[in-house]
């Protein structure tokens, strides 16, 4: 496909980790990139080279806080600037930390349900004229403890329910021209702060597929949920290795 055909995602958080393998699969898969991230600079800077070496062009990085939600409206717009449509996103950033009742500050509040709940919501709306026109489709990094909330993290659960809701509620908005799904990851990679999972060994043992995750698996389902599963919107594809029927 020439630059004008190729089809255009917009991956949140998208330096690291999961995000970057997300980037990687849909960029074999034959999309162009705008790939936001908030400090990682080194490390989306290695990856813009790398998918950019292997097609010239197909990848532009985007440095924002998404705890802004005026920043919104100029990231999808650097989008199209660049790519001149946006077919996918996906909101993949989010904050993770535990807050258990009794030490829960406003700031924690705020910082939790801005990356998890407000800043998918506004990041939606400032790219839904550009999706409506594409026919365009959404995935949201939702988590299994939207569903059995996980001890001493009340308000990132919340924060991940109401995502949830919004997935839901936005398909049925956005609906027909605009798809909007979501994945609930289970144990994939051991967060970077916020929870030591010493029990790792424990709770890999009570998953039916009796292994961890990887990003590769989270990233085949953005893909399938993004590119195959054309009459498929507002679901909540778990992708946990059956994890949610031993919680």
């Amino acid at each position: 496909m020439n630059e004008q055909q190729r089809p255009v995602a917009l991956i949140t958080g998208a330096a690291k980790r999961v995000g970057a393998q997300i980037a990687r699969s849909l960029h074999g898969a034959g999309y162009d990139l705008a790939l936001h991230y908030r400090h990682s600079r080194g490390e989306m800077d290695a990856l813009c080279a790398e998918l950019n070496m292997a097609r010239n062009g197909s990848a532009q990085a985007i440095q924002a806080e998404l705890a802004d939600v005026e920043v919104m409206p100029r990231i999808v717009e650097a989008c199209i600037t660049r790519f001149g449509r946006l077919d996918a996103l996906v909101n993949n950033a989010s904050a993770f930390y535990a807050t258990p009742v009794g030490s829960v500050t406003p700031t924690q509040w705020e910082e939790l349900f801005a990356s998890n709940a407000r800043a998918p919501f506004f990041l939606v709306q400032a790219a839904a004229p550009h999706l409506q026109a594409a026919h365009g489709a959404i995935v949201n990094m939702a988590d299994i403890y939207a569903e059995r909330p996980l001890p001493g993290h009340a308000v990132y659960c919340m924060a991940k329910a109401a995502l949830v809701m919004m997935t839901l509620a936005l398909a049925k908005e956005l609906g027909p021209e605009v798809r909007v799904n979501a994945i609930a990851p289970g144990a994939v990679l051991w967060p970077e702060s916020g929870k030591a999972y010493a029990d790792q060994k424990e709770l890999v043992a009570r998953t039916p597929l009796k292994r961890a995750g990887s990003p590769e698996d989270v990233a085949a389902a953005v893909l399938f949920l993004l590119r195959d599963a054309k009459f498929s919107t507002g679901q909540i594809l778990k992708v946990d290795g059956g994890r949610a029927l031993a919680i």
